[in-house]
């Protein structure tokens, strides 16, 4: 099976937690599953569910006072914020509240306001829209206010590249190129950049459908990689002369950071289990050796673990002390705890089957999540207001 409804294997001991209804959904490529919530318990420091936590599709009903998972409640959709969007990707802010998105499809960037104000700033040249490639994700630099530039990932004819352009008033002037050369297939194409709490740009690539390039160090492909604003291996990596900074990974489309300053990820597994992995500098995570947790001390085991019909995870954000993690062939948002120390647990299923595919999730400034549907991907079934953004109170 291919794409980004797969998920990894337990080795060891798994606690299946029982999920509401599945959901249709093809398989290969980011076409996702549906169905329960795996919670590895072999791994480390793993707390086993009470039984009242073990329900991890039920929402806890409005008034409770405290969910499960730790949470004040139920997230709520505050507004239907945009809609009539052609598979909205990437989405980051700019520092007056404006958000940033990129269409996979169109190759278009928009702005759109705080009052859902649509502005179209630009097409990026040269993406090549097939499979799940394309214009994929954008993040704005830290130093904003003074370069006024904004940092994409897309896919051309010959490879996955990230590019850097400014943003002129309300014109997204010529694209440069910042890293390319990034292995690129009409599968797994990764596609998140996020800048890190340390002002380096973090990038997700896939392995192309080419298992073996996920091991390959040489390869930048299947890895996270971290690198300056001119496309430099940044200072502190763990080979100093390559960008990579993790590897062994199938196909990483969620990146955040916590309050702590850690790195989480989501990833595609292939046939079994999605993963939610703690990225740690160096790490190898497996794939294509190991899919979920395998025990094996050459590699680090993901912190959590979904059925692929579950899941698909692309989007990953962190607000209100949780991560939010969503699902295109899961058709859901997780809520999931992490503890002080940085374990992942207590995950729960919210608005399942709601929306359709759920892409991306964003952390707004104004303690908002901005939750994006991918229905006009080819593999979900399109309402005629998608695709749409929707505003979420966590």
């Amino acid at each position: 099976m291919t794409g980004d409804d797969r998920t990894s294997r337990l080795a060891l001991g798994v606690l299946v937690l029982t999920l509401g209804a599945a959901a249709t959904g093809c398989s290969g490529t980011d076409a996702e599953p549906i169905p329960q919530v795996t919670q590895p318990t072999d791994l480390p420091s793993q707390p086993t569910p009470s039984e009242s936590e073990a329900d991890a599709g039920t929402e806890t009903p409005s008034g409770s006072p405290e969910s499960p998972d730790g949470g004040s409640g139920p997230p709520e959709v505050a507004d239907t914020f945009v809609e009539g969007l052609e598979v909205p990707w990437g989405v980051d802010f700019l520092p007056d509240g404006r958000a940033v998105v990129t269409e996979r499809i169109s190759g278009r960037v928009l702005s759109v306001g705080t009052d859902g104000a649509v502005t179209p700033l630009g097409t990026v040249p040269g993406a090549v829209p097939q499979g799940e490639a394309g214009l994929l994700g954008v993040a704005v630099s830290p130093d904003f206010a003074t370069d006024r530039a904004l940092y994409l990932y897309l896919t051309t004819g010959t490879d996955n590249r990230v590019v850097r352009a400014r943003l002129d008033g309300t014109r997204l002037g010529r694209t440069t190129v910042v890293l390319d050369g990034i292995p690129a297939g009409f599968i797994h194409d990764g596609g998140r950049i996020a800048f890190g709490p340390d002002g380096h740009l973090y990038v997700t690539t896939g392995e192309t459908g080419d298992p073996e390039l996920a091991q390959d160090p040489q390869s930048l492909a299947g890895k996270i990689l971290r690198i300056t604003t001119d496309g430099r291996p940044a200072p502190g990596n763990p080979d100093p002369g390559s960008p990579v900074w993790s590897l062994g990974h199938r196909n990483v489309q969620g990146l955040t950071w916590d309050d702590e300053g850690r790195l989480w990820a989501s990833e595609f597994g292939d046939s079994e289990w999605d993963e939610l992995n703690l990225v740690e500098k160096g790490g190898n995570y497996g794939w294509p050796r190991v899919e979920g947790a395998g025990g094996d001390a050459s590699y680090v085991d993901p912190q959590l673990v979904w059925p692929v019909d579950q899941a698909s995870p692309s989007g990953l954000a962190f607000a209100d002390g949780h991560l939010w993690m969503a699902g295109l062939r899961g058709q859901r948002l997780w809520r999931i705890a992490v503890s002080p120390g940085g374990e992942a647990s207590k995950p729960r299923a919210f608005f399942t089957e709601d929306f359709g595919r759920l892409r991306t999730v964003a952390a707004a400034p104004d303690g908002l999540l901005w939750l994006t549907t991918s229905n006009r991907d080819g593999r979900g079934e399109p309402t005629p207001a998608d695709d749409r953004i929707l505003r979420v109170r966590p």
